[in-house]
């Protein structure tokens, strides 16, 4: 049991520090059109870009621990104003900042080129 329970807790400890190394003072914040809220509640997260189609981005990214999200693949919307920080397209390795919308979903605010 207690081997169980060692090899469950370990990877989020290990996505923890994983996180809390990500190099976020690369992303200038400074000129994105997103209100204070939207700010507050960013969240970032390491992510390789599958797809980028008009308004969406299918990407794979790490646990996501502040909003309870485990590593997934899956579709995220863009925000309208979302900045792209470089030239992004399929198979590249990314940060993600993710905002909240007025209706609650995440979506993607920027994405910064590793």
């Amino acid at each position: 049991m207690k081997k169980l329970t060692l090899t469950l807790v370990a990877p989020l400890f290990a996505a923890s520090a994983a996180f809390a190394q990500m190099n976020h003072g690369t992303m200038d914040h400074s000129n994105m059109p997103m209100t204070d809220v939207q700010m507050e509640g960013a969240v970032h997260t390491k992510a390789v870009v599958n797809s980028i189609a008009e308004g969406s981005a299918n990407v794979s990214h790490d646990p996501i621990p502040e909003i309870g999200w485990p590593a997934m693949t899956m579709d995220l919307a863009l925000a309208p104003d979302a900045q792209m920080m470089g030239e992004v397209a399929a198979g590249d390795a990314v940060t993600l900042m993710l905002i909240k919308g007025d209706d609650g979903m995440y979506m993607i605010g920027a994405m910064l080129p590793e």
